[in-house]
């Protein structure tokens, strides 16, 4: 299997990077059309982005514990890297926890903008990182962990 990069953009741009422009895109946008927040109060606003961003980061750290136990790469512009298909710890429950994991934190944060151009964003960033970094990943992995890797994939969604 052609494990080469089908598209310039694919593992180029590191995640944290593009979540990093999709919150202050985010944040752009509210401040562009402010009369679109919602009211929502201070307590609630907190509550969100401290709950979200608190399950978000343990997922995503969860993921990063699992990959050093196994001695493998989480370094996500290298797949090709992998040493060990990693499927204990939170992998037995989605196979992208570290993107799942700042996915709720870009969901906080729009919390605490309460806007609805900052949910809207959200997919972008999304869409983005399945297209141009998920897919490719899968790629990668199968081609070296072949059909482990597609029970593994058969056994655990990509997201939860």
């Amino acid at each position: 299997m052609d494990v080469r990069r089908q598209h310039p953009l694919e593992y180029r741009v590191p995640p944290p990077v593009v979540d990093a422009a999709c919150a202050l895109l985010m944040w752009l946008a509210t401040r562009a059309t402010p009369a679109l927040q919602w009211d929502w109060s201070a307590l609630w606003r907190w509550g969100l982005l401290g709950g979200l961003s608190l399950a978000g980061g343990l997922i995503a750290l969860g993921g990063l514990w699992a990959f050093q136990r196994a001695h493998t790469t989480f370094n996500p512009l290298h797949p090709e890297r992998a040493s060990a298909l990693v499927q204990g710890g939170v992998y037995r429950f989605t196979r992208n926890p570290m993107y799942l994991g700042m996915a709720l934190v870009l969901l906080g944060w729009a919390c605490w903008l309460a806007h609805p151009l900052a949910f809207a964003c959200i997919p972008l960033a999304l869409a983005y990182l399945q297209r141009f970094q998920i897919q490719p990943e899968e790629r990668v992995l199968r081609a070296h962990f072949g059909s482990d890797y597609e029970a593994y994939c058969r056994r655990v969604r990509r997201w939860i």
